[in-house]
């Protein structure tokens, strides 16, 4: 039978099959031998121990599309990144970091600000603005009124959604919001999910409709990224790619040398300063971490 890992915890893993429920299972030893870890997210096949008890166990991983290090996720289609309009303010270059994550491992990202019942209109314009310019979609809502939630709803649709963003976003309200008469078609899966083994928080999909799931990803604010130099965050600001190669040196770091066209571009207003004074934040962190292994 082929599922999906919805969650796993102390070395069960819990496999949402279509038309069939949850089972608990546990991982075949020869996964451990191949030093191949299950993850939230994995297509699986499984070998039904007890139909009554919805036991099993996984025999077999299937290829994965992609996989986040942290949180250690796979097969996500899109990240949704929430944050609010004001209490907090919302911190761009922070925003920025959580974008150039997904840029560098190629998930496309759609950006929510929430709150927009405490915001300013003029704020919120500005806010479109400056990431709209640089390729996102961007949308605005207030979970405590309830507005612009249909929007979410229907941009998750059909995908696997990773669900991101610092505290007091209203996170949790957005999660609540799109899992509303959440339905999973089991009996027993808060029996087996709340029980004394199960007591901390992990990575875990709800299943909303077909094809349809949203993680929940406690402790993603890492901001981890393996491999990151300073040379590949350029290619992490999709509004630098038009100007790619145009520069007059090659390796131009976009910062001090002459004839650069990214700082042509953000003269004549078609990149945003704040997205190009947290690039230069970024480029200067990477090099100092770069200096300080060397």
């Amino acid at each position: 039978m082929k599922g999906r890992i919805v969650k796993g915890i102390a070395g069960f893993y819990y496999v949402y099959a279509e038309k069939h429920g949850l089972y608990e299972c546990k991982a075949k030893g020869i996964f451990r031998n191949k030093k191949i870890k299950p993850l939230v997210g994995d297509f699986v096949e499984i070998q039904v121990i007890d139909e009554k008890e919805k036991t099993g166990n996984i025999v077999e991983i299937l290829p994965r599309e992609n996989e986040l290090i942290r949180p250690a996720v796979a097969n996500v289609d899109q990240a949704l990144i929430v944050f609010s309009v004001r209490q907090p303010n919302p911190n761009l270059n922070l925003l920025d970091k959580f974008l150039v994550m997904m840029e560098y491992q190629n998930i496309e990202t759609i950006i929510c600000f929430n709150k927009t019942d405490l915001g300013e209109d003029s704020f919120m314009e500005e806010l479109k603005r400056i990431y709209n310019q640089a390729g996102y979609p961007v949308f605005f809502t207030s979970t405590t009124e309830q507005t612009g939630v249909e929007q979410i709803k229907e941009a998750v649709k059909g995908k696997c959604t990773v669900l991101a963003g610092p505290s007091g976003v209203g996170k949790s309200s957005m999660l609540n919001a799109l899992t509303e008469n959440y339905t999973m078609e089991t009996g027993s899966v808060s029996n087996k999910i709340g029980r004394g083994r199960h007591t901390t928080r992990h990575s875990e999909i709800f299943h909303l409709g077909e094809n349809t799931y949203v993680f929940d990803t406690p402790g993603f604010s890492s901001l981890y990224v393996p491999g990151m130099t300073k040379e590949a965050l350029e290619d992490c600001f999709p509004e630098f790619f038009q100007y790619a190669g145009q520069c007059r040196f090659s390796g131009c770091a976009h910062i001090d040398e002459p004839d650069c066209q990214i700082k042509k571009a953000l003269q004549n207003g078609k990149i945003d300063q704040s997205r190009y004074q947290n690039y230069k934040m970024m480029y200067g962190e990477l090099k100092e971490k770069e200096n300080r292994y060397d």
